[in-house]
Protein backbone atom coordinates (compact mmCIF):
# COMPACT_ATOMS: atom_id res chain seq x y z
CA UNK A 1 0.00 0.00 0.00
CA UNK A 2 1.22 3.09 -1.10
CA UNK A 3 2.50 5.20 1.48
CA UNK A 4 -0.75 8.35 1.84
CA UNK A 5 1.98 11.59 2.40
CA UNK A 6 4.17 10.01 -0.56
CA UNK A 7 1.17 9.75 -3.08
CA UNK A 8 -0.05 13.04 -1.93
CA UNK A 9 2.96 15.50 -2.30
CA UNK A 10 3.40 17.06 -5.95
CA UNK A 11 7.08 16.48 -5.63
CA UNK A 12 7.36 13.03 -7.16
CA UNK A 13 7.38 10.98 -10.92
CA UNK A 14 5.38 7.75 -11.32
CA UNK A 15 9.11 6.07 -10.79
CA UNK A 16 9.58 7.56 -7.55
CA UNK A 17 6.63 6.40 -6.39
CA UNK A 18 7.17 3.06 -8.10
CA UNK A 19 11.08 3.04 -6.49
CA UNK A 20 9.34 3.41 -3.13
CA UNK A 21 7.35 0.10 -3.46
CA UNK A 22 10.23 -1.57 -4.83
CA UNK A 23 12.32 -0.26 -1.67
CA UNK A 24 9.28 -1.29 1.09
CA UNK A 25 9.11 -5.21 -0.77
CA UNK A 26 12.91 -5.65 -0.40
CA UNK A 27 13.32 -3.81 3.06
CA UNK A 28 10.61 -6.07 4.10
CA UNK A 29 11.95 -9.51 2.77
CA UNK A 30 15.69 -8.71 3.07
CA UNK A 31 16.36 -6.12 5.66
CA UNK A 32 13.96 -6.75 8.54
CA UNK A 33 14.77 -9.64 9.18
CA UNK A 34 18.32 -9.21 9.98
CA UNK A 35 17.80 -5.42 11.62
CA UNK A 36 17.98 -6.77 15.16
CA UNK A 37 21.43 -8.03 14.79
CA UNK A 38 23.75 -6.04 16.85
CA UNK A 39 26.35 -8.87 17.15
CA UNK A 40 29.62 -8.72 14.51
CA UNK A 41 28.43 -4.72 13.17
CA UNK A 42 31.18 -5.26 10.51
CA UNK A 43 30.02 -8.29 9.23
CA UNK A 44 26.46 -7.47 9.30
CA UNK A 45 27.70 -3.95 7.23
CA UNK A 46 29.08 -5.72 4.48
CA UNK A 47 26.39 -8.28 3.85
CA UNK A 48 23.84 -5.41 3.77
CA UNK A 49 26.28 -3.23 1.00
CA UNK A 50 26.06 -6.82 -0.58
CA UNK A 51 22.20 -7.26 -0.54
CA UNK A 52 22.14 -3.40 -1.54
CA UNK A 53 23.90 -4.31 -4.57
CA UNK A 54 21.91 -7.21 -5.23
CA UNK A 55 18.96 -5.48 -5.37
CA UNK A 56 20.58 -2.60 -7.75
CA UNK A 57 19.97 0.28 -5.22
CA UNK A 58 23.44 1.43 -4.67
CA UNK A 59 23.57 2.97 -8.00
CA UNK A 60 21.10 5.67 -6.48
CA UNK A 61 24.03 6.79 -3.88
CA UNK A 62 26.60 6.83 -6.36
CA UNK A 63 26.81 9.73 -8.52
CA UNK A 64 27.80 8.09 -12.17
CA UNK A 65 25.49 10.33 -13.41
CA UNK A 66 23.62 13.52 -11.73
CA UNK A 67 22.43 12.16 -8.77
CA UNK A 68 18.20 11.61 -7.84
CA UNK A 69 17.73 13.37 -4.66
CA UNK A 70 14.63 12.39 -4.41
CA UNK A 71 15.37 8.53 -4.92
CA UNK A 72 18.17 9.06 -2.58
CA UNK A 73 15.72 10.04 0.26
CA UNK A 74 13.41 8.00 -0.56
CA UNK A 75 15.24 5.14 -0.02
CA UNK A 76 16.76 6.02 2.92
CA UNK A 77 13.89 6.79 4.05
CA UNK A 78 12.46 3.13 3.60
CA UNK A 79 16.02 1.48 5.33
CA UNK A 80 15.88 3.16 8.41
CA UNK A 81 12.59 2.36 8.97
CA UNK A 82 14.04 -0.80 9.51
CA UNK A 83 17.76 -1.05 10.52
CA UNK A 84 20.05 2.55 10.61
CA UNK A 85 22.93 0.28 10.05
CA UNK A 86 21.41 -1.03 6.22
CA UNK A 87 21.07 2.74 5.71
CA UNK A 88 24.08 3.72 6.55
CA UNK A 89 25.28 1.15 4.11
CA UNK A 90 23.21 2.53 1.78
CA UNK A 91 24.76 6.13 2.55
CA UNK A 92 28.05 5.95 2.39
CA UNK A 93 28.71 4.58 -0.99
CA UNK A 94 27.07 7.91 -1.78
CA UNK A 95 29.72 10.15 0.59
CA UNK A 96 32.64 8.37 -0.49
CA UNK A 97 31.94 8.49 -3.85
CA UNK A 98 30.48 12.03 -4.68
CA UNK A 99 33.54 14.43 -4.73
CA UNK A 100 35.27 11.78 -7.11
CA UNK A 101 32.36 11.69 -9.51
CA UNK A 102 33.01 15.60 -9.47
CA UNK A 103 36.00 16.16 -9.61
CA UNK A 104 38.60 12.72 -10.22
CA UNK A 105 40.23 12.12 -13.07
CA UNK A 106 38.19 9.44 -15.39
CA UNK A 107 40.04 6.51 -14.85
CA UNK A 108 40.00 7.27 -11.07
CA UNK A 109 36.21 8.31 -11.48
CA UNK A 110 35.60 4.73 -13.72
CA UNK A 111 37.42 2.14 -11.51
CA UNK A 112 36.03 3.14 -7.97
CA UNK A 113 32.71 4.59 -9.27
CA UNK A 114 31.69 1.26 -10.92
CA UNK A 115 32.92 -0.80 -8.37
CA UNK A 116 31.08 1.22 -5.11
CA UNK A 117 27.98 0.93 -7.70
CA UNK A 118 27.85 -2.75 -7.89
CA UNK A 119 29.02 -3.34 -4.21
CA UNK A 120 32.78 -4.64 -4.92
CA UNK A 121 34.32 -2.07 -2.64
CA UNK A 122 32.61 -0.43 0.14
CA UNK A 123 33.57 3.48 0.59
CA UNK A 124 33.89 5.84 3.51
CA UNK A 125 34.85 9.78 3.91
CA UNK A 126 37.50 10.79 6.00
CA UNK A 127 37.31 14.48 6.72
CA UNK A 128 36.89 14.72 10.91
CA UNK A 129 39.65 14.63 13.02
CA UNK A 130 40.62 14.71 16.82
CA UNK A 131 40.36 18.82 16.56
CA UNK A 132 38.37 19.17 13.76
CA UNK A 133 34.83 18.18 13.60
CA UNK A 134 32.53 20.97 12.80
CA UNK A 135 35.40 23.49 12.51
CA UNK A 136 37.27 22.08 8.78
CA UNK A 137 39.49 24.73 9.05
CA UNK A 138 41.30 22.80 12.20
CA UNK A 139 42.15 20.07 9.63
CA UNK A 140 45.81 18.48 10.41
CA UNK A 141 46.13 16.21 8.41
CA UNK A 142 48.61 17.31 5.63
CA UNK A 143 49.75 15.83 2.50
CA UNK A 144 52.91 17.06 0.92
CA UNK A 145 54.07 16.50 -2.70
CA UNK A 146 57.29 14.35 -3.53
CA UNK A 147 57.47 14.09 -7.44
CA UNK A 148 54.95 11.84 -8.89
CA UNK A 149 52.94 11.44 -5.22
CA UNK A 150 51.59 13.07 -2.07
CA UNK A 151 52.86 11.82 0.92
CA UNK A 152 50.04 12.22 3.47
CA UNK A 153 50.29 12.46 7.38
CA UNK A 154 47.96 12.71 10.11
CA UNK A 155 44.99 11.06 11.59
CA UNK A 156 40.77 10.86 11.12
CA UNK A 157 38.06 10.49 13.93
CA UNK A 158 34.84 9.50 13.79
CA UNK A 159 35.15 7.32 10.37
CA UNK A 160 31.97 5.82 8.89
CA UNK A 161 33.07 2.26 8.04
CA UNK A 162 36.61 2.60 9.22
CA UNK A 163 37.99 -1.25 9.03
CA UNK A 164 35.70 -2.08 6.46
CA UNK A 165 36.02 0.50 3.49
CA UNK A 166 38.02 -0.42 0.59
CA UNK A 167 38.65 3.32 -0.08
CA UNK A 168 38.70 6.80 1.66
CA UNK A 169 37.82 10.03 0.17
CA UNK A 170 40.57 12.05 2.42
CA UNK A 171 41.05 15.67 3.27
CA UNK A 172 44.64 16.96 3.82
CA UNK A 173 46.31 20.45 4.21
CA UNK A 174 48.30 20.95 1.17
CA UNK A 175 48.94 24.51 1.85
CA UNK A 176 48.08 27.84 3.41
CA UNK A 177 45.50 30.73 1.82
CA UNK A 178 46.56 34.00 2.04
CA UNK A 179 43.67 34.39 4.55
CA UNK A 180 45.66 32.38 7.09
CA UNK A 181 43.10 29.30 6.50
CA UNK A 182 44.44 26.14 5.48
CA UNK A 183 44.10 25.02 1.48
CA UNK A 184 42.57 21.70 1.42
CA UNK A 185 43.17 19.05 -0.92
CA UNK A 186 41.18 15.31 -1.55
CA UNK A 187 42.63 11.84 -1.90
CA UNK A 188 41.58 8.86 -2.68
CA UNK A 189 43.02 6.62 0.00
CA UNK A 190 43.11 2.60 -0.87
CA UNK A 191 42.70 1.05 2.31
CA UNK A 192 45.56 -1.64 1.58
CA UNK A 193 48.47 1.74 0.74
CA UNK A 194 51.17 1.09 2.70
CA UNK A 195 51.25 4.31 5.61
CA UNK A 196 47.36 3.56 6.00
CA UNK A 197 45.94 1.50 8.93
CA UNK A 198 43.07 1.39 11.37
CA UNK A 199 44.12 2.42 14.73
CA UNK A 200 41.01 2.22 16.81
CA UNK A 201 37.26 0.80 16.81
CA UNK A 202 35.16 2.92 17.75
CA UNK A 203 31.95 1.15 20.49
CA UNK A 204 28.89 4.04 19.94
CA UNK A 205 25.17 3.75 21.94
CA UNK A 206 24.19 1.79 18.39
CA UNK A 207 25.89 -0.49 16.12
CA UNK A 208 27.98 1.29 14.03
CA UNK A 209 31.10 0.40 12.27
CA UNK A 210 33.17 3.58 13.03
CA UNK A 211 36.98 4.24 14.05
CA UNK A 212 39.84 6.38 13.32
CA UNK A 213 42.61 5.97 11.48
CA UNK A 214 46.19 7.57 10.89
CA UNK A 215 48.49 8.06 7.86
CA UNK A 216 52.67 7.92 8.64
CA UNK A 217 54.13 9.09 5.52
CA UNK A 218 51.32 7.02 3.02
CA UNK A 219 52.30 7.84 -0.63
CA UNK A 220 49.18 8.58 -2.63
CA UNK A 221 50.07 8.64 -6.54
CA UNK A 222 49.54 12.09 -7.32
CA UNK A 223 47.19 11.06 -10.08
CA UNK A 224 44.79 10.55 -7.51
CA UNK A 225 44.25 13.61 -6.09
CA UNK A 226 40.32 14.76 -6.63
CA UNK A 227 40.40 17.98 -8.35
CA UNK A 228 43.26 20.18 -7.90
CA UNK A 229 45.36 21.33 -4.92
CA UNK A 230 43.23 23.42 -2.45
CA UNK A 231 39.86 21.86 -4.27
CA UNK A 232 38.92 20.09 -1.00
CA UNK A 233 37.13 22.39 1.16
CA UNK A 234 35.00 22.96 -1.77
CA UNK A 235 34.18 19.34 -2.52
CA UNK A 236 33.46 18.64 1.06
CA UNK A 237 31.18 20.88 1.78
CA UNK A 238 29.40 20.26 -1.87
CA UNK A 239 29.01 16.80 -0.66
CA UNK A 240 27.38 17.46 2.25
CA UNK A 241 25.28 20.05 0.60
CA UNK A 242 24.10 17.68 -1.55
CA UNK A 243 23.64 14.89 1.09
CA UNK A 244 22.37 16.85 4.08
CA UNK A 245 18.53 16.89 2.90
CA UNK A 246 18.93 12.72 3.09
CA UNK A 247 19.73 12.45 6.90
CA UNK A 248 16.39 14.57 7.11
CA UNK A 249 14.86 11.21 5.24
CA UNK A 250 16.42 8.67 7.62
CA UNK A 251 15.13 10.38 10.49
CA UNK A 252 12.24 10.68 9.28
CA UNK A 253 12.31 6.68 8.63
CA UNK A 254 12.95 6.01 12.34
CA UNK A 255 10.37 7.95 13.83
CA UNK A 256 8.12 6.95 11.54
CA UNK A 257 9.02 3.30 12.92
CA UNK A 258 8.29 4.54 16.16
CA UNK A 259 4.69 6.31 15.59
CA UNK A 260 3.48 2.93 13.97
CA UNK A 261 4.82 1.20 16.62
CA UNK A 262 2.92 3.92 19.35
CA UNK A 263 -0.25 3.27 17.47
CA UNK A 264 -0.26 -0.42 17.26
CA UNK A 265 0.85 -0.61 21.05
CA UNK A 266 -1.60 2.36 22.29
CA UNK A 267 -4.48 0.32 20.49
CA UNK A 268 -3.95 -3.16 22.12
CA UNK A 269 -2.46 -1.73 25.47
CA UNK A 270 -4.71 -1.32 28.55
CA UNK A 271 -4.74 0.36 31.29
CA UNK A 272 -7.12 1.96 34.31
CA UNK A 273 -9.91 -0.36 31.97
CA UNK A 274 -9.51 1.39 28.88
CA UNK A 275 -6.70 1.33 25.89
CA UNK A 276 -4.33 3.30 25.89
CA UNK A 277 -5.26 5.21 22.57
CA UNK A 278 -8.44 6.10 24.34
CA UNK A 279 -6.74 8.08 27.35
CA UNK A 280 -6.62 11.64 25.93
CA UNK A 281 -2.88 12.21 26.83
CA UNK A 282 -1.89 9.62 24.24
CA UNK A 283 -4.14 10.98 21.92
CA UNK A 284 -2.23 14.09 21.98
CA UNK A 285 1.28 12.56 21.84
CA UNK A 286 -0.20 10.68 19.14
CA UNK A 287 -1.16 14.03 17.24
CA UNK A 288 1.74 15.79 17.94
CA UNK A 289 4.28 12.70 17.01
CA UNK A 290 2.23 12.74 13.36
CA UNK A 291 2.13 16.61 13.09
CA UNK A 292 5.99 17.25 13.56
CA UNK A 293 6.61 13.91 11.02
CA UNK A 294 4.40 15.22 8.07
CA UNK A 295 6.13 18.65 8.71
CA UNK A 296 9.56 17.30 9.04
CA UNK A 297 9.02 14.99 5.66
CA UNK A 298 7.84 17.72 3.70
CA UNK A 299 10.69 20.08 4.61
CA UNK A 300 12.91 17.01 3.57
CA UNK A 301 11.43 16.02 -0.02
CA UNK A 302 10.70 20.04 -0.68
CA UNK A 303 14.83 19.99 -0.23
CA UNK A 304 15.50 17.17 -2.08
CA UNK A 305 12.68 18.21 -5.47
CA UNK A 306 14.81 22.05 -4.92
CA UNK A 307 18.13 20.13 -5.35
CA UNK A 308 17.05 18.26 -8.41
CA UNK A 309 14.97 20.38 -10.20
CA UNK A 310 16.62 24.03 -9.45
CA UNK A 311 20.57 25.28 -11.19
CA UNK A 312 21.04 27.23 -8.02
CA UNK A 313 22.26 26.08 -4.43
CA UNK A 314 19.77 25.12 -1.93
CA UNK A 315 22.03 25.35 1.43
CA UNK A 316 19.18 26.58 3.72
CA UNK A 317 16.91 24.30 2.42
CA UNK A 318 18.95 21.11 3.08
CA UNK A 319 19.64 22.84 6.32
CA UNK A 320 16.39 23.39 7.34
CA UNK A 321 15.28 19.80 6.52
CA UNK A 322 17.98 18.38 8.19
CA UNK A 323 17.74 20.88 11.37
CA UNK A 324 13.70 19.98 11.66
CA UNK A 325 13.54 16.37 10.94
CA UNK A 326 16.58 15.10 13.38
CA UNK A 327 15.17 17.50 16.07
CA UNK A 328 11.79 16.31 15.62
CA UNK A 329 12.44 12.51 14.92
CA UNK A 330 14.32 12.61 18.23
CA UNK A 331 11.18 13.70 19.99
CA UNK A 332 8.73 11.21 18.35
CA UNK A 333 11.01 8.48 19.53
CA UNK A 334 11.25 9.71 23.16
CA UNK A 335 7.09 9.94 23.33
CA UNK A 336 7.44 6.55 21.45
CA UNK A 337 8.96 5.13 24.62
CA UNK A 338 6.85 6.93 26.74
CA UNK A 339 3.74 5.70 25.38
CA UNK A 340 5.16 2.10 25.58
CA UNK A 341 6.26 2.83 29.35
CA UNK A 342 8.35 0.16 30.43
CA UNK A 343 8.34 -1.87 27.70
CA UNK A 344 9.35 0.58 25.41
CA UNK A 345 13.28 0.76 28.02
CA UNK A 346 13.44 -3.13 27.05
CA UNK A 347 17.08 -3.83 25.20
CA UNK A 348 16.29 -4.70 22.14
CA UNK A 349 13.03 -3.78 21.15
CA UNK A 350 12.16 -1.63 18.34
CA UNK A 351 11.73 1.67 20.00
CA UNK A 352 14.59 1.07 22.64
CA UNK A 353 16.72 0.48 19.55
CA UNK A 354 15.18 3.99 17.95
CA UNK A 355 15.86 5.38 20.44
CA UNK A 356 19.33 4.79 20.53
CA UNK A 357 20.09 4.91 16.27
CA UNK A 358 18.47 8.53 16.00
CA UNK A 359 20.81 10.50 18.65
CA UNK A 360 23.47 10.44 15.99
CA UNK A 361 21.53 12.44 13.23
CA UNK A 362 21.45 15.33 15.34
CA UNK A 363 25.67 15.64 15.14
CA UNK A 364 26.91 14.23 11.87
CA UNK A 365 27.04 15.64 8.68
CA UNK A 366 26.63 19.09 10.68
CA UNK A 367 25.45 19.62 14.06
CA UNK A 368 21.83 20.97 14.72
CA UNK A 369 23.77 24.16 15.85
CA UNK A 370 25.91 24.65 12.72
CA UNK A 371 22.83 23.77 10.92
CA UNK A 372 20.95 27.04 12.98
CA UNK A 373 24.13 29.12 11.37
CA UNK A 374 23.90 28.01 8.43
CA UNK A 375 20.17 28.80 7.86
CA UNK A 376 20.69 32.45 9.14
CA UNK A 377 23.72 32.83 7.62
CA UNK A 378 21.55 32.31 4.50
CA UNK A 379 18.52 34.26 5.26
CA UNK A 380 20.94 37.37 5.96
CA UNK A 381 22.89 36.90 2.81
CA UNK A 382 19.23 36.54 0.79
CA UNK A 383 18.04 39.61 2.10
CA UNK A 384 21.06 41.87 1.67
Amino acid sequence: MMDRLISQLPFFTPEHRDLVQTVSQFVAQEIEPRAAVEDDVESVAREFVRLLAGAGLLKYAVAESKLDVRALCLIREELAYSSALADLAFIMQGLGTYAIARAASDHVRDFWLSRAANGKAIAAFALTEPNAGSDVAAVETTARRDGETYVIDGRKRFISNAGIADFYIVFAKTGTREDGRPELSAFVVGSKMPGFRVIERTPLIAPHPIGEIAFNECRVPAEDMVGEEGDGFKLAMETMDTFRASVGAAACGMARRALDQSVRYASGRKQFGRLLSEHQLVQAKLADMITELDAARLLVYRAAYARDTETGRVTREASEAKLFATEAAGRIIDSAVQIHGGAGLVSGTVVERMYRDVRALRIYEGTSEIQKLVIAGQLLKENL
